[in-house]
């Protein structure tokens, strides 16, 4: 009798190890399969090259490449969700703004009383969310706005990319129409976090 409690306590543990391991193992695989859905890591870096006199239109309070300082690239942008974490940046996307050249989905240029936006390289898929409709969110208030232009992320501090350095992996590049249909007081524009999606 004693030895039949024994083989049975025995077999209570063995499946209670058994049952903990398989838990642990299904945690650990969902864990990376979540780690490796965000995981973005810098692609490589380039060097500042000092714009040409006149070059770099600073509008929107841009950035100018500074000679000799590194700049990390991306070819990725975190995964999306229907509530994905990014920065919003203001950008000109009309003719002479700093937005530089036309827009990469149409090779036009766009009002900024229109809300269109710029997305990271990642985000912009190549070119595969081109004239797609994404929701923005902040503030309180969301807004629909169109994508119409790549922020890359693998390149700046050029003349393609007005001497700018490279967008980071995580970039709403929008016009005015956005921010101000965020009810983001205009001393205000520049950077904010926000949450967007696909629309």
């Amino acid at each position: 009798m004693k030895k039949e409690r024994e083989k049975d306590s025995k077999k209570n543990e063995d499946s209670i190890v058994g049952t903990l391991l398989l838990v642990l193992f299904i945690v650990s695989a969902t864990f990376s399969l979540e780690v490796d859905a965000q995981s973005c890591w810098p692609s490589g870096n380039i060097k500042g090259r000092k714009p040409p006199p006149g070059q770099c239109n600073k509008e929107n309070d841009s950035d100018c490449c500074v000679q000799g300082k590194s700049y990390t690239t991306y070819e990725c942008s975190p995964s999306v969700s229907s509530n994905t974490k990014a920065t919003l940046t203001l950008n000109s996307f009309q003719k002479g703004g700093d937005g530089g050249g036309p827009s990469e989905c149409d090779n036009q240029y766009h009002s900024d009383d229109r809300p269109v936006v710029a997305l990271s390289t990642g985000w912009y898929s190549g070119g595969g969310r081109c004239h797609n409709n994404i929701i923005i969110s902040a503030n309180g208030r969301s807004v629909r706005a169109t994508v119409v232009d790549e922020c890359d992320s693998t390149m700046g501090c050029d003349e393609d990319h007005d001497y700018q350095p490279p967008c980071r992996n995580n970039i709403v590049d929008a016009s005015k129409a956005v921010w101000k249909a965020l009810g983001v007081p205009e001393d205000n524009w520049g950077e904010l976090d926000i949450t967007w999606t696909d629309a």
